[in-house]
């Protein structure tokens, strides 16, 4: 697997997105066009795309949250690939980065009809936290942070 960081230009990126976009908007429901107004993928700098046999596999990104946090957001690994822990690798390819990037803690948003994500999070070290920004009072929502 050939790790590659980039941003949100990246086509690989891009194509992983749409069937996220189009698993989630499966899994949300009625619930999709809220969610999807805060994953908008313009200007994202910091980008995560892991390929095998030229072939993108997994992608994530982080965003700034505030001066000391990053954001995770667009994590992605197609169905017939889950289990082989591209998306472990992914997180933390994205938290080593944000630490290069002086940032101390990632936080993140995810929903609580996703619990494979759910289980991935807490594997890695997340804690879950109460609902933040946009989220706060969303049921669906489930927020995570993690001090790096």
């Amino acid at each position: 697997m050939k790790i590659q960081r980039t941003d949100s230009s990246n086509a690989a990126f891009q194509q992983l997105v749409a069937q996220l976009d189009a698993e989630l908007s499966v899994v949300d429901g009625e619930e999709h066009a809220f969610y999807a107004q805060f994953n908008k993928i313009t200007l994202i700098k910091h980008v995560i795309v892991v390929m095998e046999n030229e072939a993108p596999v997994g992608c994530g990104a982080i965003k700034e949250f505030d001066p000391v946090s990053m954001e995770v957001k667009r994590m992605y690994v197609p169905p017939s690939l889950r289990g082989k822990g591209i998306a472990a690798i992914v997180l933390r390819e994205l938290e080593k980065w944000a630490k290069e990037l002086n940032y101390t803690r990632c936080v993140l948003e995810t929903g609580e009809r996703l619990p494979a994500a759910i289980a991935l999070y807490k594997k890695a070290g997340y804690h879950i936290i109460p609902n933040y920004g946009q989220y706060i009072g969303v049921e669906n929502s489930v927020c995570f942070e993690k001090t790096l």
